[in-house]
């Protein structure tokens, strides 16, 4: 309790303003639905259109941000919260200013987290808070603590799904480990669509699930169909909207961006960034 009540003091102190971040946390039940390129080609996107942007990787098992960007990253927040490295030092730039800061097995498990390094931690996210329009936190897929601990704690829920039945359903099991509190917004994108008649029906199925059994509405956020240039980006270790613009897969993304800015049914929630921040330390 003591060390709860030290951390809260501290996130007290922090701006608490109409100008905080947008933390959009970004998850889905499986693995390899996209979840990472989609991360990626998001906040260039985003960078595109003036915001700007930080990305973290806390993608535990597989970050592969980095690789995707086609960097080497000297130190991650791992470096920041046990050795004491600056955080400046841990970013690096991506296309449009992007801020990328691997978790590296920093962030693996809050709870064994030591007082000074919950403390850093604090500091840290404050840091990115004050430096950015939108932090995106690129999560592991499934169910352990370091995904449920970033996605329980944030408003905004961005879960990635395919037409996969197993994705679906995965998707589902997420959703209902994630919707205790009533202010969480749960968006849906629709990865590696054929159509927008794949991509309703896909989105049909979950919402109507959802619905029924949890009580709860999701949003579609939007439609990326499948598009072969994402295979080619990947190789050249390029983001898809940076080698291949102007790809249908490419579009849709943007098309998100563009919604997430400016299309007022998905404003950003009223949960700010100090709630954030109390919600996380919730975890120890």
């Amino acid at each position: 309790m003591d060390q709860a009540q030290k951390l809260r003091s501290i996130i007290t102190e922090t701006k608490n303003e109409a100008s905080d971040a947008r933390i959009l946390t970004i998850s889905s039940g499986k693995g390899g639905v996209g979840k990472t390129n989609f991360t990626v080609n998001l906040g260039i996107a985003l960078g595109k259109m003036g915001k700007r942007v930080t990305i973290i990787d806390a993608d535990l098992g597989l970050a592969n941000v980095d690789v995707l960007f086609g960097i080497v990253p000297k130190y991650n927040l791992f470096h920041v919260l046990k050795e004491d490295v600056p955080v400046q030092e841990c970013i690096a730039e991506g296309p449009y200013g992007i801020n990328i800061i691997s978790g590296g097995s920093g962030i693996m498990d809050l709870i064994d987290l030591s007082q000074d390094e919950l403390e850093k931690l604090i500091h840290t996210l404050t840091y990115f808070n004050d430096v950015s329009d939108y932090i995106l936190i690129d999560t592991g897929a499934g169910l352990s603590k370091s995904v449920l601990s970033f996605v329980d704690a944030a408003s905004d829920v961005i879960v990635v799904i395919t037409p996969d039945p197993t994705s679906i359903t995965d998707a589902y099991a997420l959703i209902k480990n994630i919707i205790k509190d009533d202010r969480k917004r749960i968006k849906l994108i629709i990865n590696r669509v054929e159509s927008n008649e794949e991509g309703d029906e896909v989105f049909n199925k979950l919402e109507q699930a959802v619905q029924k059994f949890l009580d709860k509405d999701v949003e579609n956020l939007g439609y990326i169909f499948e598009d072969s240039n994402l295979k080619k980006a990947v190789r050249k270790q390029l983001p898809l909207l940076e080698a291949y613009p102007r790809a249908i897969a490419s579009k849709g993304i943007e098309n998100i961006a563009y919604n997430l800015e400016n299309n007022n049914k998905y404003v950003k929630s009223n949960h700010n960034f100090r709630a954030f921040l109390n919600k996380l330390i919730n975890k120890i």
